[in-house]
């Protein structure tokens, strides 16, 4: 039953009276209070007297500058502040051995004390530790009752003293034994590759959460904030329900490859990571969840590294059955067109180098596309360099185009070989090309060679315009043969390399 309400008046109203800073100058016992740099902003005359120093000497000072200890107990004092930090939790120490400067008026120099201190949190606006407070008791004296005891000759110590004594000795030996297997607990956890979080309570609020968690959610402060409250871009992601589900059902959570969005740097945008991951419940004496342990690593490099083998599988079948067609095309078209088995031969193997040579530009830009005065360059060059001439500008094809086109341009130098330009020795062929309105024009024009005439049936290259230039590529060519030579023009509509 909770108190009157005349009663909560009255403590209201005598609260609003006491001086709380005069309160804590008065206490018997000594505290203290530094911030996180571990410099004082507060303290009581209790501890003025028992340290011998004055409010003035110890305000904004470092307190291990006043008082330094290199050694084991500077080391155990420093530890125990770090842990409040780190933890957010109140940390005792039953015994502990610290040099203190004795004032001037006995004498000066240091002075070995005993203390037993306890270090508790004030957490800030951030629910970060603001400000460690210390109560500290003198037990000197306790320890001087030992040393009475085991000097020889010495006086025995009263009942129960030398037994007190002992006690806070193993408490003290204790506490030391479990703060290090903890620390090193802590240590294997935080250094863990996986990413692992300790969440608390039914709003899931982070307790613990180690450097490989840290670096998933961009190092944001989540220590001591609700999920909902330290992610909230997971809210509308279907976590919190999942959370809330193991709460429930006591019952564990795995997930895998599973996609999140996650803000990795300040202000900016959701980046998607793929996680394998157990939400595992963790259950309290009564057998009820009092928390989720989460545990699992980010395998987003995994992830796309199998979505991009898959695409590329799905590329490379394209790709083969494109090719396989190609050549049933050639084959069929060159053995239509082939008086006996040799002419084939030839034909067809000189064809399929053409395919060959087209996939190896393509290949060395992994498909992304070839540029055309290279497809036109390795047609011409075993004619030798002055017998062909290329203007145009730089142009990437996509790999349809280069497929195309490098058939073609294998077709024309062919046929200018055997009955153009370049079978005579003063022949040349100039090919320039032009970008206008979304077009590619080309035209090929030969010089100085035979006298040609139109042939009387349609060849492999004329087959090869309207099914591949025509057909798949929209593009159109008309074969002009002049006179003085053959002359050519290809339009292109103009798709960039991909």
């Amino acid at each position: 039953m909770g108190a009157p309400a005349g009663f909560k008046a009255m403590r209201d109203d005598v609260l609003q009276q006491i001086d709380f800073q005069a309160l804590f100058d008065v206490l018997p016992s000594p505290y203290m209070v530094l911030d996180r740099t571990l410099r004082y902003v507060a303290a009581n005359q209790a501890y003025v007297q028992v340290v011998g120093r004055t409010r003035e000497e110890l305000l904004g000072r470092d307190i291990f500058e006043l008082f330094p200890d290199p050694g084991e107990s500077g080391r155990l004092l420093r530890a125990s502040f770090q842990r409040v930090i780190e933890t957010r939790h109140a940390d005792s120490m039953a015994l502990i051995s610290y040099a203190i400067e004795r004032p001037a008026s006995r004498g000066g120099g240091m002075e070995m004390r005993y203390w037993s201190a306890v270090h508790t949190p004030l957490l800030g606006d951030d629910g970060e530790v603001a400000f460690i407070v210390q109560n500290t008791v003198d037990v000197t004296e306790l320890q001087a009752l030992k040393d009475t005891a085991q000097g020889p000759g010495a006086l025995a110590p009263g009942p129960g003293e030398t037994s007190l004594l002992q006690r806070v000795q193993e408490v003290q030996e204790a506490n030391l034994s479990l703060l290090q297997e903890t620390g090193e607990l802590r240590d294997i956890f935080r250094q863990a590759p996986g990413f692992m979080a300790v969440l608390t309570g039914r709003d899931l609020t982070f307790t613990l959460a180690n450097d490989a968690y840290n670096q998933l959610i961009g190092h944001r402060p989540v220590i001591g904030r609700p999920v909902a409250v330290a992610l909230p871009e997971v809210r509308g992601q279907g976590f919190i329900q999942l959370l809330e589900g193991v709460m429930a059902s006591r019952e564990p959570f795995i997930g895998r490859s599973i996609s999140v969005l996650l803000q990795r740097a300040p202000d900016g945008p959701p980046e998607e990571r793929f996680l394998d991951f157990i939400y595992q419940p963790i259950l309290g004496a009564d057998g009820q969840a009092a928390g989720v342990f989460v545990e699992g690593s980010d395998v987003t490099d995994r992830v796309r590294a199998e979505e991009q083998q898959k695409l590329l599988l799905d590329e490379l079948n394209h790709r083969v059955k494109n090719t396989l067609a190609t050549v049933q095309s050639i084959a069929a078209q060159t053995l239509r067109t082939s008086p006996d088995p040799q002419a084939f031969k030839e034909a067809f193997e000189s064809r399929l180098m053409a395919l060959s040579s087209t996939h190896d530009l393509l290949t060395a830009s992994s498909w992304r596309g070839a540029d055309l005065r290279d497809i036109l360059g390795a047609e011409f060059r075993p004619h030798g360099v002055e017998r062909y001439k290329l203007e145009g500008p730089d142009l990437g094809l996509s790999p349809s185009q280069a497929l195309a086109l490098g058939l073609l341009f294998h077709e024309l130098a062919t046929n200018a070989a055997k009955y153009g330009a370049l079978s005579s020795p003063e022949g040349c062929v100039k090919v320039n090309w032009t970008l206008a309105d979304q077009r590619l024009v080309i035209t090929w024009t030969e010089e100085k060679g035979p006298k040609v005439t139109a042939p009387t049936r349609k060849g492999f290259g004329s087959r090869l315009i309207e099914r591949s230039l025509k057909g798949e590529l929209g593009g159109e060519a008309t074969l002009d043969y002049r006179q003085d030579g053959l002359h050519c023009q290809v339009i292109l509509p103009l798709k960039p390399a991909v």
